[in-house]
């Protein structure tokens, strides 16, 4: 067991790889995503799992538990860390770009998923209305809509949370008769509230596992939106226009795991998401 402590310091010349954080296991989907378009880099990915989840928690303690996983991963190296969790995005990122980073002043940067979503829904819809299947805690922070709306003032969103659906996924049940039925519920709860949505952004990095059950259930005419593939454009993108960021990244194609649960319990929990062997660390947040 490997204890992180936030008084870190490291080489300005050092080479390092690019963190990637979740509360869970969720963010793997979109560690995944990230791999296969940018497969050059190093990655370390640290899943805060004994303390997710984090939806229902509130945003003093999402930000605190988010700004001691970025810390932990600037200490393994990191210059650039992604949110891989759309709760931590909503309801920490802000506050660690406009205090936390400006304080460090050493040119680490923080990036989340939220934006990248919010990017391209403009060019997704044609009715300018959009729907939200995500935790409470997303939903709550109205995060998707003053994205959304800074960027494309015209478009309507809804949303729905969807309190089951990452226990669903972790319990390896996402096919499940179960599964169909809660995802059924919470489709027809959101387009009871604007059938006029055309676009559904799933704003949880579990719910592409449900994405068989999803298709079933959302209209024929309507796009379902995963982040992932967004985010790793995204990413792509900003190490392009972001020289002096990227030229510390390390690039040996490796990917390195920590977790704050069971090491055993990670490993077994994250085949659902990656379908490959992994070696992962146990690590001590705080």
């Amino acid at each position: 067991m490997i204890i992180v402590h936030n008084n870190w310091r490291m080489s300005a010349t050092q080479l390092g790889p690019i963190g990637i954080f979740d509360s869970g296991y969720g963010g793997l989907t979109i560690l995944r995503e990230i791999r296969q378009r940018l497969p050059q880099y190093d990655y370390l990915y640290l899943g805060d799992n004994a303390r997710a989840p984090y939806g229902p928690r509130s945003f003093d303690v999402v930000y605190e538990f988010t700004r001691q996983a970025v810390l932990a991963l600037f200490a393994r190296g990191c210059r650039l860390v992604v949110l891989g969790c759309n709760t931590a995005s909503a309801k920490a990122l802000r506050t660690i770009q406009q205090t936390d980073l400006p304080a460090l002043g050493d040119g680490r940067r923080v990036l989340g998923v939220i934006r990248p979503t919010a990017e391209i829904i403009g060019d997704i819809t044609q009715t300018r209305h959009v729907g939200i299947l995500a935790t409470e805690g997303t939903i709550k922070s109205e995060s998707y809509t003053l994205e959304i709306q800074k960027l494309h003032p015209d478009v309507q969103v809804s949303g729905v949370a969807c309190p089951l659906w990452a226990a669903i996924v972790e319990a390896n049940e996402a096919e499940s008769d179960g599964a169909d039925y809660f995802v059924k519920k919470r489709i027809d709860q959101l387009m009871q509230l604007d059938p006029a949505i055309d676009a559904i952004v799933l704003g949880c990095t579990h719910y592409p596992l449900l994405i068989n059950s999803i298709r079933k259930h959302v209209p024929p005419h309507v796009s379902i939106v995963p982040q992932g593939n967004f985010v790793a454009r995204s990413l792509e993108d900003y190490l392009h226009r972001h020289p002096e960021i990227e030229a510390f990244c390390s690039k040996e194609g490796g990917c390195t795991y920590l977790t704050t649960e069971n090491v055993e319990k990670f490993k077994e929990s994250a085949q659902i998401f990656l379908h490959e062997p992994i070696e992962v660390e146990h690590v001590v947040l705080g």
